[in-house]
């Protein structure tokens, strides 16, 4: 059937298409070539920026009791733009257990970057994860230098509790009518297995942060992504507001059944100041999308 697609758990399947091939979408420059071979991963560069994406494809995430994949609500990234004076801007968001909090906000620290955002994501997930947002301004392979420590300890520190092993949740399968939820929902998304994500991006703001332009690859986007069935599925996602829209956006993922996880900011130092709400709903896709675009309606306005 047209516009419908199914969506299985193969985590080989999703690391592909998350670490997608250096230069796609545009030419990677040498320094921007040197940023990849020192982390030692792959990414992508459009729109001025380059995206190295940090999914967490080794945690076993359930939320509410429901096992979620990765590609659902676990995707950290790192961002490099080129700023003022011919420095670049780097920002990202790390995908961090309790455990991993502490020590890697010491290496971020120790080595010359910023810590802005600290944030949970999800309510009553097992085991607790953390988004850890970070910044810095620099020549692009500094900064590559600088993050390296702090990322090659994501993953390795676990406290005993950390290290018991998890009720076994299977990932069922995904079958979802893409082609209805693009018309409820008012924009295209894609297909990263077994999820379907829509990003958003604020193209009617104008943020910059030490001369580099804040779009939506360096997280100025609402977003979400859904998962299951037509009937059964679970939504995830973002919702970047101003000030004046924080309240009204709330009334409407609420008055859609919705629940608000939490409401933060990203940045630090930018204008205007850009808050984020993250959110979280179960039941039938349609509605999930319709309460999804409703808190969509609600940007904009002033």
């Amino acid at each position: 059937m047209k516009g419908r697609v199914v969506l299985t758990g193969v985590v080989a399947l999703t690391m592909m298409l998350l670490q997608q091939a250096p230069g796609q979408g545009g030419a990677v420059s040498p320094e921007y070539r040197e940023v990849l071979s020192i982390l030692g991963l792959n990414g992508d560069y459009a729109d001025g920026v380059l995206k190295v994406s940090l999914t967490r494809t080794d945690l076993a995430v359930a939320v509410a009791g429901k096992r979620i994949p990765a590609a659902f609500g676990l995707g950290g990234w790192l961002a490099f733009a080129r700023g003022e004076r011919g420095m670049d801007v780097m920002m990202g968001e790390l995908v961090v257990l309790e455990d991993e909090v502490g020590p890697v906000v010491s290496a971020l620290l120790s080595n010359g970057l910023e810590v802005t955002a600290l944030h949970n994501h999800f309510l009553r997930e097992d085991p607790r994860v953390m988004f850890l947002h970070i910044h810095g301004m620099g020549v692009a392979g500094s900064l590559a230098r600088q993050v390296k420590a702090p990322l090659d300890l994501i993953g390795r520190v676990r406290s005993n509790d950390a290290a018991q092993p998890r009720p076994a949740l299977s990932l069922p399968r995904g079958n979802l009518n893409v082609d209805r939820l693009n018309r409820i929902i008012g924009f295209t998304g894609v297909v990263i297995p077994p999820v379907y994500k829509v990003v958003v991006g604020r193209t009617d703001l104008e943020v910059r942060d030490m001369g580099a332009f804040v779009n939506a690859r360096m997280g100025l986007a609402s977003w979400a992504a859904f998962f299951g069935t037509d009937d059964s599925a679970l939504v995830t996602g973002e919702v970047a507001m101003l000030e004046d829209e924080i309240t009204p956006v709330i009334a409407a993922l609420r008055a859609n059944g919705l629940e608000v996880a939490v409401v933060h900011h990203h940045m630090t130092g930018t204008r205007p100041v850009v808050i984020f709400l993250h959110f979280w709903g179960d039941g039938p896709a349609e509605a999930l999308a319709t309460g999804f675009r409703a808190a969509l309606d609600e940007l904009g306005k002033q």
